[in-house]
């Protein structure tokens, strides 16, 4: 798809090129996976996002100058082209539900195909025409009433049961990306749940086991994603984010886009401190960017500006916990991740609102990654690539199954190329 300046070879097997599509900036990862299963960063590109707006695309033209950009920065440093791409995705587009499904087994062995079957049956449940499945993750698995089971192969009983968790997005938005990223001359591969790959790349797995909500804060939205047990459990999104807070802070003081940013950055918090009203900002006026007339405001007004939003952002997130029935699995603790999540102050509103032990979340650093991209705002990137390394047994299998012909026909070869190459 490049505009190369010198000859790029193709991706070879070990190749993963992952794409974040965010409101505020588009990241493309390139990665490497030797045969000993060590993942390395070959290419990175990221650009300041246009022609998306919360995950939706707004502007293709936009978004396809956008995309294109980061891609093409990251096949140069890679030195290969990219043909096949994981796509993130978030928003309000993504709904989480929860089934359970059971079937009977007459005292066989279970196999990989009754693993399948449940699966599939799960998948069913859910109309197709109206949401398209991203995830299906088994939460646990029950054999003739006995819970807790993680994988039951080889296992013998007469009913087979699984709590699934099933992640989907809408098929507008589905489509308009995979769209999009055509006109860019790629093929989505697969898309990945924003909030899920960001737990993957920054949450301890005794964080996972024990309980623990991941919210990624994004530019124009804030997803969040509740594990338990060692597995995601629920996942929903607040359609707010830092790009939220900085068009209150234009507003509010009456400033512009720039300038606003400039001062949530530099002076921001969502809590007040005691020398609020002492410290004196410099606010240039709206319209009057060139001009040596600013205006000098208190910190608190600025402060009073960016703690609502912030406010509403925790409390939507603990109302759909509470609503969604996920609080049991949530634990005692949340971790935060993202570019606004490094605002002075969130974490300690954070731990008010939701009444939990909170930490900053970082993403686990990877071989040839830069330092300038290996902060928050980089953990979705960053957990797609663990997710597409570390991928649950039972989605390599479906994965296997879809890309040997589906569902219906085949089922024997499929397990057969699955056990060679798992």
């Amino acid at each position: 798809m490049s505009k190369n300046s010198k000859p790029l070879r193709k991706s070879g097997i070990g190749g993963i090129a992952v794409l974040d599509i965010g409101t505020t900036k588009i990241a493309c990862f390139i990665a490497q996976v030797d045969s000993a299963g060590e993942t390395k960063i070959a290419g990175i590109g990221h650009q300041l996002s246009k022609g998306i707006r919360s995950g939706i695309i707004t502007d293709f033209a936009e978004a396809e100058a956008s995309i294109v950009s980061a891609v093409h920065a990251a096949e140069q440093m890679a030195g290969e082209t990219v043909e096949n791409v994981m796509v993130s995705l978030s928003g309000g587009n993504l709904t989480s539900r929860n089934v359970t499904v059971e079937m009977t087994m007459l005292g066989e062995e279970v196999t990989d195909r009754d693993i399948m079957d449940i699966i599939e049956q799960g998948r069913a449940s859910i109309l197709h025409n109206e949401s398209d499945i991203i995830h299906c993750i088994p939460v646990s698995y029950y054999l003739d009433g006995a819970r807790g089971i993680s994988d039951p192969r080889k296992m013998y009983g007469k009913k087979l049961g699984a709590d699934l968790h099933i992640i989907t997005g809408l098929p507008s938005v589905t489509r308009n990306l995979a769209h999009c990223v055509a006109r860019c001359h790629l093929n989505v591969a697969e898309y990945i749940a924003a909030p899920y790959a960001s737990g993957l790349s920054v949450l301890e797995e005794d964080e996972k086991q024990l309980g623990v909500t991941l919210v990624d804060m994004g530019g124009g939205v804030t997803s969040f994603a509740v594990f338990g047990g060692g597995k995601n459990v629920y996942t929903d999104a607040v359609p707010i984010g830092g790009s939220h807070v900085t068009n209150d802070i234009a507003r509010g003081l009456s400033t512009g886009l720039s300038h606003a940013e400039r001062l949530k950055t530099l002076h921001g918090s969502a809590i007040a401190a005691t020398r609020d009203d002492q410290v004196m900002v410099d606010v240039p006026p709206l319209g009057e960017e060139e001009s040596d007339d600013v205006n000098t405001l208190p910190r608190s007004m600025l402060v009073g500006v960016i703690r609502p939003r912030i406010e509403e952002i925790f409390e939507m997130i603990r109302s759909k916990i509470e609503i969604a029935g996920a609080g049991a699995y949530a634990g005692k603790r949340v971790v935060l991740t993202g570019g606004a999540s490094q605002l002075l102050g969130v974490r300690e509103m954070a731990a008010n609102i939701l009444g939990k032990q909170v930490r900053l979340g970082r993403p686990r650093s990877l071989p040839g990654l830069a330092e300038a991209v290996s902060g928050p705002a980089f953990a979705t990137s960053l957990g797609m690539l663990e997710y597409v390394t570390k991928k649950p047994m039972e989605e390599q299998m479906f994965d296997a199954y879809r890309r040997r012909g589906g569902l219906t026909a085949g089922f024997e070869k499929m397990v057969s190329w699955f056990r060679e190459n798992f």
